[in-house]
């Protein structure tokens, strides 16, 4: 035990000594030109109302957006949105590691709608990490169903569409 607290010790204090040194790593380049952080702006921005996207997934098949449900497993076999690719929580590695295998074969341009609708937005765990890691990637025309309250409240209990089960991939 007492080797290994000599170890952390040591490591620590090499880790400050470099730091201290002004020793800088350079952070590797953006995969895409357009990548950047994600602003609070930007994620305002891209809210897409329920109304708006139930009329885009009506019309033509030319004009409907990707949906992809960056929530858990369970609210998804539960009820989800027509046509909506379950990714995983947006809230875990796994979950943000499977949006971007996904994603690395959509178009940049493509519309991508994400959504969750496990809490009150303002408290989504997934819904903010997948949309900075999709923004990261260069999507340029990345929507966020707005959902305020939840899926239930904001989609279901309005009527609109939704199919139960599994994701059929």
């Amino acid at each position: 035990m007492r080797l290994k607290t000599r170890m952390l010790a040591v490591a620590v204090l090499a880790t400050f000594s470099w730091m201290a040194a002004g020793t800088a790593v350079a952070a590797p380049a953006p995969r895409h030109a357009a990548a950047r952080p994600a602003s609070t702006a930007d994620f305002q921005a891209a809210l897409i109302s329920p109304q708006t996207l139930l009329a885009q997934l009506k019309g033509p098949s030319a004009g409907r957006p990707l949906v992809l449900q960056v929530g858990f497993d369970f609210l998804y076999r539960g009820a989800h949105i027509p046509g909506a690719i379950f990714i995983g929580p947006g809230s875990t590695a796994a979950g943000i590691a499977a949006l971007k295998r996904a994603a690395a074969r959509i178009p940049r341009a493509r519309e991508v709608v994400i959504y969750c609708g496990c809490c009150p937005m303002s408290k989504c765990p997934n819904i903010h990490p997948a949309f900075e890691a999709l923004s990261n990637m260069g999507f340029r025309n990345l929507k966020v169903l707005n959902l305020p309250d939840d899926f239930a409240h904001d989609w279901v209990e309005k009527g609109y569409p939704v199919v139960k089960g599994p994701n059929p991939r």
